[in-house]
């Protein structure tokens, strides 16, 4: 049986979401063509997870985030 996954609303904190079990679109896949990007600019609308998808980069190039890596990355 799997465990039950609640539908976050207001979370914008990636290590939080994933730690806590809360449903999450993965999007780790679009880094390496925001890496290839320039200007990286984030024009989207209202509540369209602008703010998460900043922590969630946050936290991959976080040196200090280092030994939390494996735990919120995997499966990603």
């Amino acid at each position: 049986m799997q465990p039950k996954m609640t539908i976050p609303y207001a979370i914008a904190d990636f290590a939080r979401l994933r730690e806590e079990g809360y449903y999450y679109v993965d999007k780790t896949a679009y880094i390496p063509y925001l890496e290839n990007y320039d200007p990286p600019v984030f024009l989207r609308p209202r509540r369209f997870g602008k703010s998460l998808y900043v922590s969630m980069l946050a936290y991959y190039y976080d040196i200090d985030a280092a030994d939390r890596f494996e735990r919120l990355f995997s499966g990603t």
